[in-house]
């Protein structure tokens, strides 16, 4: 009965549209109300669970971002992308895709990149003749790929989440975020491309040169080698994650400060607020989520779910499959980070069960966030494209299945082909 107070307690306040957040608190705490348990329960859980040193990098990695997004980076990272691609058909759009893989790179957000990088490719495609639901659609899809970049704030909650279920490092999560990024990309490139045809967009201007790329590359290359000194510090063993975040945010001062000089005392300054702004949300799902997960795996949640599952059908491809749908569906609800630290615990056991690795399931888990986060009604980055885009949610949605199916595509390949998220990890072990 108490894990039925726990379930309808949390779905109820959903319902209401309480903030999920005070919704899993407010569960928990009917749920220790109902079992006769102490309250204090709830409150040391939740404190227990934000006192954890790797959670350090999780502001580090925000405020990086936001650096990012203030200090102009956007705008070289464009011209190096439109410079590389933007003289196929749909070169804009095309372009559209690289820059936001960039920037996505750098600022680990999705969030970040769809503001940044719409705020400029956006209103210039719709100013070139392209149509706005195909520019916010490229905009917001593109961007998705920044939750499997190495700045990304979300592998570290992931990591987190599986605490007490198996061992994940960030290392290890990281690299395996690669390839799929890279072949997200690709799929992202290919649905941008089959709807520029479609629509018979023409080709803008001519190849540049490799002159032009390379300048253009060598004016975005501070700010892109962030990446690459997160990857080696970790890797050579030169820092922890925890260090190569603060290494990011003094790296992105550098950059935008210095190397750039776009970076003013202002934007810094709006750039400290929405970190701040942004780790206290995040911790505070953390700590609630950490309640959360205690009562679920004292009630025996993942156990049940796992019979339930196996009660349809032991099939593992369909295991995987109806996993996938429930964290599509839950995704559309939840925010992200509220998806990883509530579903991880649930589904991680049923699809190691099942054969899965812990870190593909991690970007399986990921991708599946990613597709949330442009899917009604939470739909965080569908809804700052379309603001941007000034278009409705209702018309994008309705050109939008090439690039569902683009996702489509990408979670298919890492779902059931282990090597795309699996084969750096296990090269480096």
């Amino acid at each position: 009965m108490e894990l039925t107070v726990l379930s309808l307690s949390f779905a109820a306040l959903l319902v209401l549209g309480v903030p999920v957040a005070f919704s899993i608190g407010l569960a928990s705490i009917a749920t220790v109300l109902y079992s006769g348990m102490p309250v204090e329960i709830v409150f040391q859980k939740m404190v227990g669970g934000m006192q954890v040193f790797s959670f350090l990098a999780i502001p580090f990695f925000v405020f990086a971002g936001e650096l990012m997004l203030y200090g102009g980076i956007a705008d070289r990272i464009v011209r190096f992308a439109n410079s590389l691609v933007g003289h196929v058909r749909g070169g804009l759009g095309m372009s559209n895709v690289v820059g936001c893989t960039l920037f996505g790179g750098v600022a680990g957000s999705a969030l970040a990149d769809v503001s940044a990088m719409g705020s400029v490719m956006i209103p210039l495609m719709k100013k070139e003749g392209y149509d706005a639901d195909y520019a916010v659609n490229v905009t917001t899809h593109s961007a998705l790929v920044g939750v499997l970049m190495p700045t990304s704030h979300n592998l570290i909650i992931f990591t987190l989440a599986t605490t007490g279920i198996a061992s994940v490092s960030v290392l290890s999560l990281i690299l395996a975020g690669i390839i799929p990024a890279i072949l997200l990309t690709a799929c992202n490139l290919g649905a941008a491309y089959y709807v520029a045809r479609k629509r018979g967009y023409p080709i803008r201007g001519g190849f540049p040169g490799w002159g032009e790329v390379l300048k253009s590359f060598l004016g975005a290359l501070p700010g892109l080698l962030i990446v690459v000194i997160i990857l080696a510090g970790i890797l050579s063993g030169i820092f922890t994650a925890t260090e190569s975040a603060a290494t990011a945010v003094f790296w992105a001062v550098l950059v935008t400060a210095i190397v750039y000089k776009t970076l003013s005392w202002g934007d810094f300054l709006k750039a400290c607020a929405k970190a701040c702004k942004a780790t206290g949300v995040v911790l505070l799902l953390i700590g609630i989520s950490s309640a959360f997960g205690y009562f679920m795996a004292l009630y025996e949640v993942p156990q049940k779910t796992g019979e339930l599952m196996q009660s349809v059908t032991d099939n593992p491809l369909v295991i995987f499959f109806m996993i996938n749908l429930l964290l599509f569906i839950l995704g559309t609800f939840l925010d992200m980070a509220a998806t990883i630290l509530v579903c991880t615990p649930i589904f991680l056991p049923i699809a190691m069960q099942f054969g899965m690795d812990p870190v593909q399931f991690g970007i399986v888990m990921l991708i599946n966030c990613a597709l949330g986060l442009n899917t009604p009604p939470v739909g965080v980055t569908q809804f700052v494209g379309c603001a941007i885009g000034n278009i409705s949610v209702g018309q994008v949605m309705k050109s939008i299945l090439p690039f569902y199916s683009a996702l489509g595509v990408c979670l298919a390949l890492v779902t059931y082909v282990p090597a795309f998220s699996m084969w750096l990890p296990n090269m480096f072990r």
